[in-house]
């Protein structure tokens, strides 16, 4: 089994990727320093699989530490990079902070690909280094536009970064564009854990239906959209875990060409926020509390996918549809909802 390490492992994607390399064979180790993670989806990751994962609790911006991972597992055949900051208003008030994470552990990582001749990067990118395209649906040739946020601007960088890196060395990269990943495991067995208040449409809407948020701020309903809501793109995390997996496979098999490739992740579906609150409602039957607040510095007004490129060339077809997106959220927030009560005793009240 070809050795893998997966950053970010006890994180949102990085938990589900890993449970998708584990079914198509690969041997796996996470590291994740836990700042804004719990090793509960480890333990979610060996119900599932039967699989215990070894995780590395360091710090990426520390190279000395990073570097003691690879002299420790040498066979380590590929990288799947997720450990980064990733709440855009939080970049927006503190840039230096996601400048300093963001980039110094990606260039840390690299030197170690470098140094160990490790072959195949797999990195986690963001449909916000398209900015506020002219024209949806974005494709991968779409004109890179001034990013929205520091977070965006990490991810432009961070592709820069690597591309440069892979024409030097030979090593074969991927860059995947996520658009927004929502959902769960169907098990509800691991989920988006938020550590604070989350930034993410979908977690906000469900712990505000648990009770756990007072309602929900739409920010904004003015923009040129259907409804004048934000639109966007949601994939399923696990349409999006297995995407890394077939990545992974396409380098592996030789089928990349160059030394780095693009690909879009997102189901070519647009919808906006307002009627993403409202299909909540209908899978779920709960209604939501909501109001119309002022629009959020960093967001991107409308962008959803032209996937063409993954479903041609890596024959990825994402699976899920929006009811299953949010049904399994939901899943999990009732799962998180009643482990709580178990450890404290406390009941939350829905709405």
């Amino acid at each position: 089994m070809k050795k893998i390490l997966v950053t970010g492992g006890c994180g949102y994607i990085g938990s589900h990727t890993i449970v998708d390399l584990i079914e198509n064979g690969f041997d796996i180790i996470s590291v994740d320093n836990n700042s804004r993670s719990s090793t509960q989806l480890l333990e979610g990751i060996e119900k599932i699989t039967g699989k215990k994962v070894k995780n590395y609790k360091v710090d990426l911006c520390d190279f000395n530490d990073t570097n003691a991972i690879f002299e420790e597992n040498p066979d380590i055949t590929g990288i799947i990079h997720f450990a980064a900051y990733k709440a855009v208003g939080e970049s927006v008030e503190k840039p230096l902070l996601y400048f300093d994470n963001n980039l110094s552990s990606l260039i840390n990582l690299l030197k170690c690909v470098g140094s160990f001749k490790v072959p195949y990067f797999v990195f986690s990118s963001s449909c916000t280094v398209y900015g506020n395209p002219d024209k949806i649906p974005v494709t991968e040739t779409t004109p890179i536009k001034q990013a929205e946020s520091p977070y965006g601007y990490t991810k432009q960088m961070g592709e820069q970064i690597i591309t440069e890196v892979s024409r030097a060395t030979g090593a074969k990269s991927i860059l995947l564009r996520y658009f927004n990943p929502a959902g769960a495991h169907p098990s509800g067995l691991i989920g988006e854990l938020t550590i604070d208040k989350p930034q993410n449409l979908v977690p906000v809407i469900t712990q505000s239906a648990i009770g756990k948020l007072p309602g929900i701020t739409v920010f904004g309903d003015q923009y040129p959209t259907r409804d004048g809501s934000c639109l966007r793109d949601f994939i399923h995390v696990c349409d999006l875990a297995h995407a890394h997996t077939l990545a992974l496979q396409y380098l592996i098999n030789g089928q990349l060409t160059d030394t780095t490739d693009i690909f879009n992740l997102g189901t070519g579906n647009g919808i906006t926020v307002l009627e993403t609150i409202k299909a909540f409602e209908k899978a779920t039957g709960v209604t939501l509390n909501y109001k119309i607040g002022p629009n959020r510095p960093g967001d991107v007004v409308a962008i959803y996918a032209n996937n063409d490129k993954a479903k041609n060339l890596l024959g990825w077809n994402p699976a899920h549809t929006l009811e299953e997106i949010l049904q399994t959220a939901w899943k999990w927030e009732q799962k998180l909802n009643e482990d709580e009560k178990l450890f404290t005793g406390k009941n939350i009240t829905l709405n």
